[in-house]
């Protein structure tokens, strides 16, 4: 769905980004290029060490390329940097031909002396796999999202068959694999810029100072403030239409609406839902929708004693009003969620009878469970919006106010981030958070939150493993039969709907609002795309 109001473009004059900016600046960003508007926080620019942040998604796209993408009409991985593809009779051995002349970024640290090639892939994801390569212990030493998916398993080995052609090996059979190199996390790195920075000892500088073949490199970066990225010339499906883009991380909330219409910035993505109608009947202004994969929920900490018991996990399902949500929170722009999975996925299972509001039952259960209340309980919540949860506070009130209907009190805790070491210390019981998925595959919804591999790297917040409900994973993605695949998914999401480890709330719609003048956006209900296109079309005179 779009919504596209009258264009009226407005005068723009110089910007001050909140004094970030040199004073020797003068050129007015706007006649060059664009202010993205989202909260978040940024500490390196690999995704491959991060977990799952939409702002450092967004940079991520512009900066690097991924060998593969998700094509956003098809939804199916389409060719990137990796032109073609093949696959041996068993399914586990792919050859993939890459594409010739990409040029990598050039910056005051590091000048290529040739193009990307088959040992650049290689070294990328080397470093992943591998703990002796010298790379792979480099900052974090994580990699949440690889780890989730048990990546280093799935991958036994990648090897270049020569300049342009790399070979990946599988342990076996994996309908999966395509849709994890098309992610955000499955970026392409530098060897060559690797092995300047091991040259004088900045191995660091790797994930802070990248180095990739996007359309745009790294020219500023200011924490908490923003960062800000000039057009790469040399890119190889030709240089951007703009010549940089700045990214405002300062502001959240009803403040990005502020610097939108005060035209200080141009794009804000996942506004508050009540703020809309502000934006669809400003004529300056253009509003785009896109159905989103993606699904709010709490995760219960199943590491307690007392939440391990599943009828308390039901009765929390049962005391939340999911339509007081949809009508308050999403205004009616979201659906109740009645499964992880949403509606659109062609694995989707509904049975109601779980997730329902049902305080009776809800009631019963506690009693049954011997518990006697008040129950004190406690829930950690997010600053920012989301495309899942577009007023994560005020969905905590709501829910908050469920909670006591059956004697339980629910403390907020509210915070930007939450470490898994937080989760423990802090005697957190519930996190207020969400999920979106990078492909249309279920297994990218699935996996990454609720396997024993995602609990071991810290992905999973509800802390929780159950080897069946992992047997049946690999099942989906080792079968090539659609038959059997949609049954192994419908028995996957009746295990989490009897277990909730998470409880599913909602399923969000992906926004973005920019001045009308801007042109050229991708919309996807998974990745960020590059903003190669995007273009200003200015007033004729």
């Amino acid at each position: 769905m779009k919504i596209i109001t009258r264009i009226l473009i407005a005068a723009t004059g110089l910007f001050n980004l909140a004094g970030c900016y040199d004073a020797g600046i003068k050129q007015t960003i706007q006649e060059t290029g664009f202010i993205y508007c989202e909260s978040g926080s940024v500490e390196f620019f690999n995704p491959q060490i991060s977990d799952e942040n939409s702002i450092l998604e967004a940079i991520s796209a512009q900066i690097y390329d991924r060998l593969l993408i998700i094509d956003p009409i098809s939804q199916l991985p389409s060719s990137n940097l990796a032109k073609s593809w093949q696959v041996d009779k068993t399914g586990t051995v792919y050859t993939f031909t890459l594409q010739p002349d990409v040029a990598f970024h050039s910056t005051e640290l590091f000048t290529p002396t040739r193009s990307m090639d088959a040992n650049d892939v290689v070294f990328s994801f080397d470093r992943i796999l591998n703990p002796e390569n010298p790379y792979h212990a480099v900052n974090t030493g994580h990699y949440p999202w690889f780890d989730s998916i048990n990546f280093s398993h799935m991958v036994e080995s990648v090897k270049a068959i020569d300049k342009h052609t790399v070979q990946f090996v599988l342990s076996s059979p994996d309908n999966t694999f395509l849709s994890a190199l098309a992610t955000s996390y499955a970026v392409i790195h530098s060897l060559e810029y690797s092995q300047k920075l091991a040259s004088i000892d900045e191995k660091e500088l790797i994930d802070i100072k990248p180095v990739g073949t996007g359309p745009f490199k790294l020219d500023q970066f200011q924490k908490s403030e923003l960062v800000r990225l000039k057009r790469h010339d040399g890119y190889w499906q030709g240089p951007a239409k703009m010549s940089q883009v700045v990214f405002d991380i300062s502001s959240r909330g009803t403040g990005s609406l502020a610097k939108l219409l005060r035209q200080e910035c141009d794009v804000v993505v996942n506004p508050i839902s009540s703020q809309l109608p502000v934006i669809i009947e400003n004529d300056d202004l253009t509003l785009y929708s896109q159905t989103a994969t993606n699904v709010a929920f709490i995760a219960v900490n199943t590491q307690k004693p007392l939440l391990q018991d599943a009828r308390i996990r039901q009765a929390l399902n049962l005391s939340i009003d999911r339509s007081s949500l949809i009508n308050s929170v999403y205004y009616n722009s979201g659906i109740e969620a009645k499964s992880i999975l949403p509606p659109a996925s062609w694995a989707y299972g509904n049975d109601s009878s779980f997730i329902r509001y049902d305080l009776n039952y809800a009631k019963g259960l506690l009693r049954e469970a011997g518990i006697k209340t008040p129950l004190e309980l406690t829930m950690w919540v997010p600053l920012d919006n989301n495309s899942y949860n577009p007023s994560p506070k005020k969905s905590a009130e709501i829910i908050q106010s469920d909670f006591s209907k059956i004697g339980i009190n629910l403390t907020l805790i509210t915070s930007d981030l939450l470490s898994r070491n937080e989760l423990i210390d802090h005697d957190i019981d519930l996190v207020l958070t969400g999920w979106n998925a990078n492909s249309s595959d279920p297994d990218s919804m699935l996996r990454p939150l609720l396997s024993c591999n995602a609990k071991q790297a810290g992905f999973g917040v509800a802390n929780w493993c159950n080897e069946e409900f992992d047997l049946l994973l690999d099942l989906a993605k080792e079968t090539n039969q659609p038959r059997y695949r949609i049954n192994i998914y419908r028995q996957l999401q009746n295990l989490l709907n009897e277990e909730l480890p998470i409880i599913p709330l909602a399923h969000g719609v992906k926004y973005q609002a920019n001045q009308a003048s801007l042109k050229g956006f991708t919309l996807s209900p998974f990745n960020t795309y590059s903003f190669h296109d995007v273009v200003r079309i200015k007033e004729a005179e």
